[in-house]
């Protein structure tokens, strides 16, 4: 039985198996390896491929494909297109036109998954043709090879990449590895790496697919474009494996597996066009996003292939089942990867993709989506204009993407059917929301008494043999017949707590804030009699119900029920900005009550207003005609208007912080800025879970985002939440704020208590200098035990994450002064230990937001000068230094200054001599584990280490007195190590070291520490000089072994000099 337990768990059981072996990032690379190769990957050495290796297939560094075997794989895959024509692709293939890193990995994409369009002459006359590059049906018909240690030379850079994969030697995955044995090389750090390499050597991501960042137990994948936080975890479809198997190595077994890495290629990847606006100009630019599928996403949609294709069958039921995928975690673009991999799959014969929503707004997003995809669907979507448009558009021998909302299936008035368009079973229609009652059978009688029947009914009668696929956010209620009767069962569930623990959503929390506008249970109940009235109603009667929209009104909008609202969210919002920065939304009943809403909180916020599109600080967005109300005519916008103010409100550094809708913008709408959801309209069911899934968006480092409820939609969510877990769904939907509040208070607690014995509260009333000695004071008692510092670092983070979810509840606030102290002090220590080295990105923007002026602006300054020290400069070992730290009154902080020092300069040492690194750092780590042993108190270790910063200045000197250069001391250092060779006068050993350099220098070619040849060669040089100067051969070839290993230390400044 495999034990179960966290990357956490596993991370804690290497480094205490491994106490006597060394986890290095050579030996989690060498493991990737091992595991490329065992998949039938060729393994190849970097240098053995370069240039001048054993095997060359590089002609320059410059240039990141194999260009010398990639013709031969050309031939390979095409070996009925004349050479002239492959000739030409492999030059297109080299040239790609631009220096834009985007523009190039586009065209470059479309070259790798259709082939590079190529023209040559044949009988006389000019014939296109595409030459494959890749041959994604049969994946052994590919070379897959892993190269380690990839060198890339370009515009004066070089940068070696730690693992790069080729297919047909395209380099289409970069790997960027860390050590998970030290605390400073996170996955954030990876990806910062890959960052700079795009920058230093950017043609190599011209061809990129996929970049992966891991320490070789935690792994994240995403697109050469995203940012960190869309880098997430990829899975095992075998649940059993998560959490009991590295990451990294489930991400090599099954992402990187031959059949799913050419997959996610050629059917999950996609580049989106989005409109960025310019900060300083305010002109709009168009961006390219390159996005690929996240393991939940390719499992569903390969299962929904699966079960379309059986569906559609002879036998088939027509029934392809639905897709669960929870608001934000991307159902959009899991409807554009399944569209993409159905229109070329072969066995549906050129189908027919019905794209299927239930309102005009959301019709108009969707199809935006898919038109941004266009170069996955091979062909352009079309958007039916009206019945008579769709009724041509489906009347087709085959093909085609149409986008249709389901009204236009209605029949023509006085009709009970809709007629036969076609009886092809290779359509497959795609419904948005499958939940939704629209899309039943049943017949109901209207007011007249005529029957009409569910929409799901007249697309029977127009697509009798079409099949049925619904992809959702929301759960089907399992009383709702109608809608399995038409899709099916699931065919994938991914539900909120997996989304969350992914990272592919934020947590939400409910506020209810009733009493604060003085609503009561009389008051409520009013409004849902109202309520439930309206939504009783059949679409056709909505213009009938004008009454009753009155009667909300005069309820809900009453002017000083508003004028409340007005007041408290004003307060609310302004304190979460003073907290978050980010925007919100303000969801009303209807419209009338949204624009006298608008008018209360101007009246509270007269600069918030203005009249220009392009500038205030909240805008209404609803659709109003000439026909409205006078107050209406100020927000009447059009469709391209409402457009410009959805790039306003996703852009987080446009002025525009709040909207307030009706009924636009609540499904299908993303704003990642979103942090704060304002709700005085009644919803139900999966209305109300879509709504609130407009603030669950991944953005910066947010802990979570907030829904305050000023109508009373408790039970309402109760309800929803009830309908998800009989789905089988599992995870909150929203917490409820006391909770949260809960939670913050124990972790509050816990902080607290780990000053006992120290009275850190006397600081809130004290004035900068003493604050400064406060601070100061409470650092070094945190010092005090290594085990109270770890623990202090990590529930401040645990702290830091349910404040900024509770904000700006009372409770929050109260403590909002205590958390700056708290986080002032994580700063400070995450400034000088390694302990604390990760740390900066643990503190939540949000949290660097409410430090106290104090703090921030008064006295966060220079370490050495809060302890109370000169800075040092380069004389950082010196007497006078050494003398301050030593006199220091707060010991414990200056036993962590020195060692902080100490361990910097061992690790400078190590770069440059290999003899006196492992000298100082034996002698560190001893002294160090004598400390934590309770050998050595805090004067003493303090004095231990002043003594190994002596010793450093010591050697320091003995070069300059020597007649050598730090480099030459190096080798000298070398030779001195062993006893049985200190036979040589100083004379002679300077003359020795003298002839070693210049042998080296003579010999350090570009590379020449990676080449084998050059390497094997100086080796023998240098043993012969040492045999010159009377080493035996036995310590000759020993010495020699030595000299090399310290050369490749110091092979740039050899090089260069």
């Amino acid at each position: 039985m495999i034990e179960n337990f966290s990357s956490e768990n596993i991370r804690e059981k290497l480094i205490s198996n491994h106490k006597s072996m060394s986890l290095t990032e050579q030996s989690i690379e060498n493991n990737l390896i091992e595991l490329l190769q065992s998949q039938g990957y060729e393994y190849h050495y970097w240098p053995d491929i370069a240039p001048y290796g054993s095997s060359p297939m590089r002609t320059g560094f410059d240039m990141p494909i194999l260009e010398s075997v990639l013709e031969t794989s050309l031939l390979h895959l095409n070996p009925d297109i004349p050479a002239s024509a492959r000739a030409e692709a492999l030059t297109k293939v080299r040239r790609m036109g631009t220096t834009d890193i985007m523009t190039n990995n586009e065209a470059f994409h479309t070259m790798l998954t259709d082939g590079v369009s190529v023209e040559y002459f044949k009988d006389g006359q000019t014939v296109g043709i595409n030459v494959q590059l890749v041959d994604f049906h049969n994946p052994e018909n590919n070379t897959f090879m892993v190269v380690n240690q990839f060198v890339m030379k370009e515009n004066q850079n070089e940068k070696r990449l730690d693992v790069v994969l080729f297919i047909n030697w395209l380099p289409l995955v970069v790997v960027e590895l860390k050590n998970p044995m030290d605390e400073d090389a996170t996955l954030e750090r990876a990806f910062t790496q890959i960052q700079n390499y795009k920058k230093a050597v950017p043609s190599i991501f011209y061809y990129n697919a996929l970049c992966v960042i891991s320490d070789g137990m935690d792994a994240r994948v995403s697109s050469v474009s995203a940012t960190y936080s869309r880098y997430l975890v990829w899975k095992s479809p075998e649940k059993l494996e998560n959490g009991r198997i590295p990451e990294m190595q489930i991400l090599a077994e099954r992402l990187l597996e031959k059949k799913t890495l050419l997959e996610v290629i050629r059917y999950n990847t996609v580049f989106e066009t989005e409109e960025v606006k310019n900060r300083d100009t305010g002109l709009l630019s168009l961006v390219k996003i390159k996005k690929v599928a996240a393991y939940h996403q390719y499992y569903a949609i390969e299962k929904a292939i699966q079960e379309t294709l059986r569906a559609t069958s002879e036998s088939g039921d027509r029934k392809a089942w639905v897709v669960w995928h929870t608001q934000g975690s991307g159902k959009s673009l899991s409807m554009v990867f399944y569209a993409g991999r159905l229109v070329v799959e072969p066995a549906m014969k050129n189908p027919t993709v019905v794209i299927l929503t239930d309102r005009n707004d959301l019709d108009d997003q969707l199809f935006q989506t898919f038109w941004n995809c266009v170069s996955l669907l091979r062909q352009k979507p079309v958007q039916a204009i009206n019945r008579a448009h769709l009724k041509t558009l489906l009347r087709v021998a085959g093909g085609g993407i149409i986008f249709t909302t389901i009204q236009k299936f209605y029949p023509e008035e006085g009709e009970n059917t809709f007629e036969t368009l076609t009886d092809r079973t290779n359509i497959v229609v795609v419904a948005d929301e499958a939940h939704r009652s629209q899309y039943g059978f049943a017949g109901r009688v209207d007011m007249d008494g005529e029957i009409k029947y569910g929409n799901a009914k007249y697309m029977r009668d127009a697509i009798p043999n079409a099949s049925y696929i619904g992809f959702t956010g929301t759960p089907i209620e399992k009383e709702d017949k109608s809608t399995k009767s038409v899709f099916g069962e699931y065919v994938d569930v991914y539900d909120i707590a997996q989304a969350v623990k992914d990272g592919a959503t934020v947590p939400i929390s409910y506020e209810s804030r009733l009493v604060k506008i003085r609503m009561n249970n009389e008051a409520v109940a009013k409004i849902d009699a109202a309520i439930d009235e309206i939504d009783e109603i059949t679409p056709e009667q909505r213009e009938k119900a004008k009454k009753r929209n009155a009667q909300i009104d005069a309820i809900v909008g009453h002017p000083e029920r508003l004028a409340d609202i007005a007041q408290d969210l004003v307060g609310h919002f302004e304190a979460r900005q003073a907290v978050f920065e980010g925007k919100g939304m303000i969801v009303c009943m209807t419209r009338q009550i949204a624009v006298n809403l608008y008018a209360e909180i101007i009246k509270l916020r007269p600069e918030w207003h203005s009249d220009n599109l392009l500038k205030g600080d909240i805008k209404v967005v609803m659709t109003s005609s000439t026909s409205d109300p006078e107050s209406f005519q100020p927000h009447q916008t059009t469709k391209d208007q409402r457009k410009t103010l959805a790039l306003r409100l996703k852009d987080p550094h446009d002025p525009l912080k709040l909207v307030i809708v009706q009924s636009m913008w609540l499904t299908g709408f993303d704003a990642p800025c979103l942090h704060t959801m304002y709700i005085d309209k009644k919803m139900q069911g999966a209305n109300l879970m879509q709504a609130i899934a407009r603030v669950n968006r991944v953005y910066k480092d947010k802990a979570g985002w907030l829904i305050v409820d000023y109508i009373g939609i408790g039970q309402d969510l109760r309800n929803a939440m009830a309908v998800y877990t009989e789905s089988g769904g599992q995870g909150e939907a929203v917490l409820d704020i006391s909770e949260v509040i809960a939670g913050m208070r124990t972790k509050f607690e816990i902080v607290s208590q780990m000053f006992h014995g120290f009275e850190y509260k006397s600081y809130f009333g004290a004035d900068t200098t003493e604050k400064m000695r406060i601070l100061l004071w409470a650092q070094n008692f945190i010092l005090s035990s290594e085990d109270l510092q770890n623990r202090f670092l990590s529930e401040i983070t645990a702290l830091s994450k349910f404040f900024v979810m509770a904000v700006p509840s009372d409770a929050a606030l109260s403590i909002k002064d205590h958390i700056a102290f708290f986080q002032a002090i994580k700063a400070r220590i995450s400034k000088f230990t390694s302990t604390g080295g990760k740390s900066d990105a643990e503190i939540n923007t949000a949290i660097k937001q409410i430090v106290d002026e104090a703090l921030s602006s008064e006295w966060v300054v220079d370490i050495f000068e809060a302890a109370g020290i000169k800075a040092p400069s380069l004389e950082i070992l010196s007497e006078e230094f050494l003398l301050e730290v030593k006199n220091m009154e707060h010991k414990n902080l200056a036993f962590e200054l020195l060692k902080k020092l100490l361990t910097e300069e061992v690790k400078v040492r190590k770069r440059k001599n290999m003899s006196q690194g492992k000298k100082f750092s034996e002698m560190l780590g001893n002294v160090i584990k004598r400390y934590h042993n309770n050998q050595l108190d805090t004067a003493q270790i303090i004095e231990e280490l002043s003594e190994i910063a002596r010793e450093m200045r010591l050697e320091d000197g003995k070069a300059s007195g020597m007649g050598l250069t730090q480099e030459e001391y190096a080798f000298y250092s070398i030779l001195c190590e062993n006893t049985s060779t200190q036979f040589l006068e100083d004379m002679k050993m300077r003359e020795l070291i003298h002839a070693i350099v210049e042998t080296v220098r003579k010999n350090a070619t570009v590379d020449w520490d990676k080449r084998d040849d050059v390497k094997a060669q100086l080796r023998l040089t240098v043993k012969k000089i040492l045999m010159r100067y009377g080493y035996p051969p036995d310590l000759a070839k020993m010495e020699a072994d030595r000299v090399l290993e310290q050369s490749e230390l110091l092979a740039k400044e050899l090089t260069e000099k």
